[in-house]
C-alpha cells in the first residue's frame, strides 16, 4: 500500500529556515514524479514545487530561489529545504504522488504544519 508521511513542521521566525521531509512506503520514491503542495487557512491549495523521475526540479514563482527540493533513495524520502521564510509561507505542507496541476488531485500525505511568525 502506498503511504506518505510528512515531518519537520513547526514554528519559525520570518527570515529563518526549516527542513521538511516526506517518507514514502509501498513504492520507490525516486522512480516517480513527486511534488510538494501547501494550503493556508481559508485559501486554495497551492503547488510549491516538484521533482520528476529524471531528477529535474520545478518551483512555483512564490518560492523560487528560497526553497530547494531533494530526494534520497537510501531512505526513500523527499525533502523541502525552506530558507528566508515569510509569514505568507504559513500553511499545512503536503507531499503528493501523481499530482495533477489542473484538478490538484493525487495521493496525499497527512501533512505537516509550518507557522512563520515572530
Amino acid at each position: 500500500e502506498v503511504q506518505l508521511m510528512e515531518s519537520g513542521g513547526g514554528l519559525v521566525q520570518p527570515g529563518g529556515s526549516l527542513k521538511l521531509s516526506c517518507e514514502a512506503s509501498g513504492f520507490t520514491l525516486a522512480h516517480v514524479a513527486m511534488n510538494w503542495a501547501r494550503q493556508a487557512p481559508g485559501k486554495e491549495v497551492e503547488w510549491v514545487g516538484g521533482i520528476n523521475a529524471a531528477g529535474a526540479k520545478y518551483y512555483a514563482e512564490s518560492v523560487q530561489g528560497r526553497f530547494i527540493i531533494s530526494r534520497d533513495w537510501r531512505s526513500n524520502t523527499m525533502s523541502l529545504e525552506m530558507t528566508a521564510v515569510r509569514t505568507e509561507d504559513t500553511a499545512m505542507y503536503f507531499c503528493v504522488k501523481e499530482f495533477q496541476m489542473g484538478t490538484k488531485r493525487g495521493i496525499w500525505g497527512p501533512g505537516t504544519l509550518v507557522i512563520v511568525s515572530s
